[in-house]
């Protein structure tokens, strides 16, 4: 909560973005108030998750299961490449080219390219 406006401000530039409201989707980790404001005050909707939301439709609904963020769900991927978890290189260049080959390789699989 505390780094939301930092990262903001480094990766959003100032300004209007024109007619399209812009929109941001975080986590029940940012289910705070001040966040919201901050979030209004730059002219965004936000879609954040309220604390308590996903026990609440677990209980209503028999056989739920949770949503994850494809986020999420590509770094449970890319911690199956034993080289990306435990970093050996030195160089950056080279763990991003692992990296990048990782990626491909998981787009292939999910293509259904290698059987």
């Amino acid at each position: 909560m505390r780094l939301v406006e930092p990262i903001v401000d480094a990766l959003i530039p100032p300004g209007p973005a024109g007619d399209v409201l812009q929109s941001i989707c975080l986590d029940k980790g940012y289910d705070y108030q001040a966040v919201r404001d901050f979030f209004v005050a730059l002219g965004m909707v936000t879609h954040i998750r309220s604390r308590g939301e996903e026990q609440k439709a677990m209980a209503d609904l028999p056989g739920y299961r949770a949503r994850r963020w494809v986020v999420e769900r590509l770094h449970s991927w890319m911690n199956r490449f034993r080289r990306l978890l435990i970093r050996w290189e030195k160089k950056s260049a080279n763990y991003l080219a692992f990296v990048q080959f990782a990626c491909a390789l998981i787009a292939f699989r999910a293509a259904g390219l290698f059987g």
